[in-house]
């Protein structure tokens, strides 16, 4: 079985509906599929979930066993996404197929949490006022401390991966390109604009610090409504965050093990380092606080960046930290799938057993 062939008759219980992206099969508990969108990876709907009576986003991943690449792709998400269960990240309700026997297995489904809207289109409609930047910035450092204390790096995150609900509450979203941190990383990751300088200059040893420069660039997008970093490419990215924040220091540029990297750095003109001045004149208008933090976040250099929990205990976020509610993830995400030198088949294999073996949210918290 290659993992190309077609979908048999549906198990009971499933019934055949077109959403506007293909044929899907799916339990007769989601009702009123709606298309959203179509993706590299999938395409997805809106459904109701008749039997929890909610909206529910549904994933229907796109040829996931076309290849080993796509295979494990599948079963990372699968593994990420179940291992991750707090309020501001998003929540996989259910994972399932249409076919019962495994020879017919090839279409996997994810249901999620659905947003009304994300960051993106929101600063797209709206101009945010300073205290809706600061209760959203609290919401993503406190959904990033959880998923950095299980030792993932969700790695792009940007407005679109930020899902915003009628109520003003934000999840992150989209994991698929997050990794448990190891000591070699690849360099291909983030939209740009939001993308780490460390990533860039490929120093290929980042750790969670990049997510913290994406969140000081989401947050300057909140407070302007506008792109802070909108390079084109890889060298107008750079030279643009280093007119901003200012020349990197020597021992920063002896730390970059990227020759044609430093070179590049080297032949720009110099800046100077902006200070909390420079930035306040950046962001008028905007609260002192906020901009001290966004000075702190964006720093070049990665060890000076505050973690996801010191930036919690900062004075912009006073109003909503609560150190006794902000919890770590009680357990290290398991990645040593990773490793395995194993074939399309056998991620196939390891995907139909993830998906008999899951038990939804709902069914965990009951057994508590």
């Amino acid at each position: 079985m290659d993992g190309k062939g077609t979908t048999p008759r549906p198990k009971d219980g499933f019934y055949e509906t077109d959403s506007g992206g293909g044929e899907w099969v799916v339990p007769q508990r989601y009702q009123d599929l709606q298309p959203l969108g179509i993706g590299t990876f999938g395409t997805v709907c809106s459904a109701t979930d008749t039997k929890e009576e909610r909206a529910v986003a549904i994933k229907k991943l796109a040829s996931p066993f076309q290849g080993v690449v796509h295979a494990k792709r599948c079963y990372r998400e699968i593994k990420l996404l179940t291992h991750m269960k707090h309020e501001n990240v998003v929540s996989l309700y259910d994972v399932f197929t249409p076919t019962e026997e495994y020879p017919d297995f090839n279409d996997v489904y994810l249901v999620m949490e659905l947003m009304s809207s994300d960051l993106y289109k929101t600063l797209k409609s709206q101009k945010l006022t300073n205290d809706q930047v600061r209760f959203q910035m609290y919401q993503v450092l406190r959904g990033l401390k959880y998923v950095h204390s299980s030792g993932v790096i969700h790695r792009d995150i940007k407005p679109s991966n930020i899902g915003v609900s009628a109520d003003n509450e934000i999840k992150l979203l989209d994991f698929g390109l997050a990794r448990a941190k190891a000591e070699i990383m690849t360099g291909y990751v983030t939209t740009r604009h939001c993308r780490a300088p460390e990533i860039m200059l490929n120093w290929m040893q980042y750790t969670q610090k990049v997510d913290m420069w994406s969140v000081g660039c989401v947050m300057a997008e909140m407070l302007t409504g506008q792109i802070l970093f909108p390079g084109s490419d890889y060298s107008e990215h750079i030279k643009r965050i280093v007119e901003f924040v200012g020349t990197p220091d020597d021992a920063y540029m002896q730390g970059i093990t990227n020759t044609s990297a430093r070179d590049y750095l080297s032949s720009l003109p110099s800046y100077p380092k902006k200070d909390f001045e420079a930035f306040e004149r950046f962001f008028v208008g905007a609260d002192p606080n906020a901009v001290d933090l966004l000075l702190r976040l964006l720093d070049m250099d990665p060890d000076k960046r505050p973690t996801a929990a010191e930036a919690l205990d900062h004075p912009y976020l006073a109003k909503y930290h609560d150190p006794e509610d902000e919890p770590e993830c009680d357990r290290q995400y398991d990645d040593s799938f990773e490793n395995m030198e194993v074939d399309v088949e056998g991620w196939r294999k390891l995907v139909f057993y993830e998906i008999k073996s899951f038990v939804p949210l709902h069914v965990k918290r009951n057994e508590q």
